[in-house]
């Protein structure tokens, strides 16, 4: 299973998963169904069998301080210090998603943690960071005090049109490649406004308890995108079995990066509907 503090992902738009910070607490109805919570709640039966036994947890054992006895996010954080340095080992350049369990710009982490965090990041230009948070108004307070070299993306979550207002706050980062995880998609976005946007990924909510999502609004999106050469990436239909319903959308995959859209319009230019 791996500690999910760091290693390989099947995450389709992303090669390895990095977590230097582990535990959450929920923001908005996006995070109703948390994978990550579902995770370390696992993580941390794992790490409790492992110290039961007299071995060690290894890195595991930082969940069990971030979930409660009903296998709920406790509300507390997680900073692995040990994880900050990880990026220094790895030979090969990859993708990285930054904090899949957790959110780099959660109201609890320090900014001086952070900035380390970035310093690792800024010190390993063969690799690209894509950071996704639900707090991008923190992530722009913070935004002039860390150093936004080429390989650091930044991203937002916007499942449904109640939390739109966090596309404004990302617009004021100044990262190279600025893009939105549409997902879980709650809601239709109808004329959404993705000006200073590279990439789009869209997909629906997975697991137990999943939540419908209308082929309409996937369309929709897919077609703003496609109108203002924008980057889209369509991650999965979801369902309680994902892998039934695939990420074909009308017949084909849509596996866009923004690399091939810089330099044209990059998401810049006036929108078009």
């Amino acid at each position: 299973m791996g500690d999910f503090l760091s290693q390989t992902s099947t995450i389709e738009w992303t090669d390895t998963t990095w977590n230097p910070v582990v535990g959450c607490t929920k923001v908005s109805a996006g995070c109703k169904h948390c994978y990550a919570e579902r995770m370390a709640k696992r993580l941390s039966h794992v790490a409790e069998a492992a110290e039961k036994r007299g071995g060690s947890a290894g890195r595991t054992h930082h969940y069990l301080k971030v979930i409660n006895n009903r296998g709920r996010w406790n509300g507390k954080v997680g900073l692995v210090d040990e994880a900050v340095e990880d990026p220094y080992r790895w030979k090969s350049p990859r993708m990285v998603f930054v904090n899949s369990m957790s959110d780099l710009f959660h109201e609890d982490v320090p900014l001086d943690f952070i900035q380390r965090v970035f310093r690792s990041m800024n010190d390993n230009p063969q690799h690209t960071f894509q950071i996704l948070t639900k707090r991008p108004h923190l992530a722009a307070q913070f935004a002039s005090q860390l150093n936004w070299t080429p390989n650091i993306w930044m991203g937002t979550s916007v499942e449904n049109a109640l939390v739109r207002h966090r596309i404004a706050d990302l617009r004021k980062i100044n990262a190279h490649i600025r893009f939105l995880s549409l997902e879980p998609l709650l809601g239709p976005l109808p004329r959404l406004n993705l000006r200073g946007i590279h990439w789009a990924i869209v997909g629906g909510e997975s697991g137990p308890g999943a939540r419908p999502m209308d082929p309409t609004w996937v369309r929709q999106l897919r077609d703003r995108c496609r109108n203002n050469n924008i980057a889209f990436f369509f991650k999965q239909w979801g369902g309680v079995n994902k892998k039934s319903t695939g990420r074909e959308l009308d017949g084909e995959l849509w596996d866009q990066m923004p690399f091939s859209f810089l330099g044209e319009s990059g998401g810049t230019t006036t929108l078009r509907a």
